[in-house]
């Protein structure tokens, strides 16, 4: 479900720069500010919805064709569960800078190699949203590495939860 809201041009303007400074999208800013007045569980809950939301429309994206909205998509799930870790974990979580932090922590926690270079995937498919430059070959080998980035975050938010 969509809902249009007006908002005043000088507060757009506002979203906009901390979008840009932050890396992320005006929805995300606005969500972000919503979302830090709720409590920690109701926060991770939204994360998980969140996760599941752009992940979903990520791959309806991609199978229509379009690359560009979808590599923002696959973006938003990835931050989604670098929220989560970040909430699970006591870390800021809330720009660009903090994400790459997270994935820093993770690997360092769990050893694994490929999670630095999985995330410099995601982040080629973030660029590519603002400047459309990946073939449909690349785009897919990017997918691939993002799609793989969320099992291995998904089994490590497992791990601090102690269900796996």
């Amino acid at each position: 479900m969509s809902v249009l809201i007006e908002i005043p041009e000088e507060i757009y303007k506002t979203l906009q720069v901390k979008a840009r400074n932050s890396g992320k999208t005006i929805l995300d800013i606005i969500i972000d500010i919503i979302v830090n007045e709720l409590d920690p569980k109701t926060r991770i809950e939204v994360y998980e919805k969140l996760f599941n939301k752009y992940l979903k429309e990520a791959e309806e994206l991609y199978s229509k064709g379009d690359l560009v909205q979808a590599s923002e998509k696959y973006w938003g799930a990835i931050c989604a569960l670098l929220n989560i870790i970040g909430e699970l974990k006591n870390l800021p979580h809330y720009k660009h800078i903090h994400y790459a932090e997270i994935i820093g922590h993770v690997f360092e926690e769990t050893n694994d190699k490929e999670i630095p270079r999985l995330f410099a995937s995601t982040e080629r498919l973030h660029a590519n949203y603002y400047h459309n430059f990946l073939s449909k070959r690349e785009f897919e080998i990017h997918r691939e590495d993002v799609l793989k980035l969320i099992e291995k975050l998904k089994n490590y938010i497992d791990y601090i939860r102690g269900t796996k």
